[in-house]
């Protein structure tokens, strides 16, 4: 599965690219916002990488990761969690601090969205950010996403305060932003 973008493409995140991701998520600050995020240790990256490459293969996947590739360069990834029997999509990316700022983030997620509609059925999609982040805030809306909800609780891994999250959601059929 290769999908082509007006400037990326994607394909199916996988141990090659073991180098670029763990340069990404291991970076405190490239991570410094995410729950799940930096990763410790390379191993941790490797073991990702090859559950990643398993889910690919799986005919009932849990959720999909896709490398976002600039030419030649993997810069990032952009993933999907299948919850509420397969119906809803959880998106979640993270772009390497590098390419921050052009876009990349919603022209991945938009892509992967449309392409998880057709070839999934997914009916909505929703995902969470740190409410200080305004960056992941931003994406969310570019692609059409509304705020749902603003909640408390939420803990990023490098830190021990706990923080707001907020919920944004979109329906695949949503008229008003066109399809997906």
């Amino acid at each position: 599965m290769i999908i082509k973008c007006e400037r990326i493409s994607l394909e199916p995140l996988a141990v090659k690219h073991y180098s670029t991701a763990y340069e990404y998520s291991t970076d405190i600050e490239n991570t410094r916002m995410m729950c799940f995020m930096p990763c410790d240790d390379g191993s941790e990256v490797m073991d990702y990488l090859s559950k990643c490459e398993k889910q690919w293969n799986s005919d009932k996947p849990e959720y999909l990761d896709a490398a976002v590739m600039l030419d030649d360069k993997h810069i990032g990834a952009v993933s999907v969690e299948f919850l509420e029997n397969g119906t809803v999509g959880e998106f979640g990316w993270i772009i390497h601090k590098n390419y921050w700022g052009n876009g990349y983030a919603v022209e991945a997620v938009r892509h992967f969205m449309k392409y998880c509609t057709e070839k999934y059925g997914l009916k909505k999609y929703i995902a969470h950010a740190d409410s200080e982040n305004t960056a992941s805030k931003r994406v969310m809306e570019k692609l059409g996403m509304s705020l749902v909800s603003i909640s408390t609780g939420r803990k990023n891994r490098n830190s021990d305060e706990l923080r707001n999250e907020c919920l944004y959601e979109i329906s695949a059929q949503d008229k008003k932003h066109g399809r997906v």
